[in-house]
């Protein structure tokens, strides 16, 4: 049996976390199937790179950092974005991260700002591009959890329990 292969035509899509990564193939798979995609993570020379590569597969794209501790920039992402595009049809939240260390002496800091990325973050552009998607009608939103979700991994306590919560998140 074949499928058909999947048309994004005329579909905007915006992948935070998409400069590297899962994220970073997400977005070149979207801009693949006929989206044109943002990409954005904090980092600009990122950012550049990706939306050159989704350029090159003749696509459009913005130039845009974002980062999911800060609500405002999130915002200026959506408005910057409708403003170039008219609308965002799809929100893919790939930002993530993590850091390795036996549970029993994990620094608080670095579990409060992986919990401030991976499930904060996701829930902030969640509520930011979800009311443009329900004021429109239409949208698509994909969290990107992991399979720590599901099967505990060694030294990374932080970075499993924020991904089952944005699981726990999308399946509201």
């Amino acid at each position: 049996m074949t499928y058909a292969p999947l048309d994004l035509t005329g579909r905007i899509a915006v992948v935070i976390g998409g400069t590297s990564g899962i994220g970073h193939a997400i977005a070149l798979g979207l801009a693949e199937s006929g989206a044109d995609v943002v990409p954005t993570s904090r980092r600009l020379e990122q950012v550049e790179n990706a939306a050159d590569e989704i350029e090159a597969l003749e696509r459009r794209s913005l130039r845009i950092t974002s980062d999911v501790a800060d609500r405002t920039s999130l915002q200026r992402l959506l408005d910057e974005t409708v403003q170039a595009f008219g609308k965002v049809d799809i929100l893919i939240n790939s930002a993530g991260r993590t850091k390795r260390a036996p549970t029993i002496d994990f620094d608080e800091q670095d579990w409060n700002d992986i919990l401030e990325t991976n499930l904060t973050g996701t829930l902030r552009a969640c509520q930011i591009f979800g009311r443009h998607m329900l004021a429109r009608k239409y949208g698509r939103i994909v969290n990107i959890a992991s399979l720590s979700t599901f099967v505990s991994l060694f030294e990374v306590a932080a970075y499993s329990a924020s991904k089952a919560a944005v699981a726990s998140l999308t399946n509201l």
